[in-house]
């Protein structure tokens, strides 16, 4: 793993891949390079004039790829039925659950739910339920969620997942990167009990220069903080194609093993691939089944093939 760089992907010729929020940043590097070594990607993107730049860009860089755009809006569960109902083929060998957003000020989704929690987690939680049966037909089959060491300032609150009680906006944040790590628990757990050959892991990009870390000032109106994380990102943070290593290594790597947790080798800051460290809640069996329960219940998608 000591070094591991983009070139470093094996061979992805004859796979099919779905990257969330592949528009830019983490998700269009991730997409770029999975293309580069040969994979079908599929970039799912809520802004259809984004993802149609995006589509073109990667094509302009990546020539003779095969690339295509395919509309999703992970605030919408409705977006997210349709999105898999009209999901071509039956094979599909990597979904990476990527998009995200950060400290928003408080807002819903569509369907009614926090938008961090909804969007980082219910989102993502919808849909590898409901194209599970192509990732359990396709052998060697992995799903990747990005996840964030942010997650280390707040356990979820199951009595409390929508942020009812009390906003903060740091805080609904990193519940739900712990939500996306007690998903990823989860769901490796009951794979295994099933005897299914998807690997289901996590990584984060540690700080990686993204839109991410600027879209929550400038929806609150806060120019200064705007100015502060665009200062902080050009001084210490890590570019898009480093932060974006972490998950194309969980994503491709030989040997990833089932709920690994991978991000920067430096102090989880930046750095080439290694082993993360992880807050002992999101190996919790019993946090990760009410969590799962909550999360069927809440979206509706039941993950009939691993009933446990």
């Amino acid at each position: 793993m000591s070094g591991w760089k983009a070139y470093d992907i094996p061979d992805q010729g004859g796979r099919v891949a779905v990257v969330t929020g592949a528009n830019s940043g983490l998700g269009y590097v991730t997409a770029r390079e999975l293309a580069r070594r040969g994979a079908r990607v599929v970039l799912a993107c809520r802004s259809e004039a984004r993802g149609v730049a995006a589509v073109e860009r990667l094509r302009a860089e990546v020539p003779g790829t095969q690339a295509e755009l395919r509309l999703l809006d992970l605030a919408d569960l409705g977006s997210v039925w349709e999105f898999a109902a009209s999901f071509p083929g039956d094979r599909l060998d990597l979904l990476v659950n990527n998009a995200g957003v950060m400290a928003l000020p408080y807002g819903t989704t569509v369907d009614g739910f926090e938008t961090q929690f909804g969007v980082n987690h219910l989102g993502h939680f919808a849909l590898t339920g409901l194209l599970l049966p192509a990732l359990l037909g396709t052998p060697d089959a992995r799903v990747v969620t990005v996840s964030s060491p942010v997650h280390a300032m707040a356990n979820i609150d199951i009595g409390d997942l929508n942020s009812e009680r009390r906003y903060r906006r740091w805080i609904a944040y990193a519940r739900s990167k712990t939500a996306n790590l007690l998903f990823t628990h989860e769901l490796a757990r009951r794979l295994a009990a099933q005897g299914a050959g998807v690997v289901a892991a996590a990584a984060h990009p540690g700080y990686a220069d993204t839109n991410l870390q600027t879209a929550g000032p400038r929806m609150a109106g806060r120019r200064a903080g705007e100015r502060l994380m665009r200062f902080g990102n050009r001084v210490f943070a890590q570019s898009a194609e480093a932060g974006a290593l972490p998950t194309l290594y969980a994503a491709t790597a030989p040997g990833v093993r089932p709920d690994s947790f991978t991000g920067p080798s430096f102090a989880g800051w930046r750095g080439s691939p290694a082993p993360s460290w992880r807050a002992p809640w999101t190996l919790d069996d019993r946090a990760g089944e009410l969590l799962w329960a909550e999360s069927e219940r809440l979206t509706g998608v039941t993950y009939e093939a691993l009933k446990v």
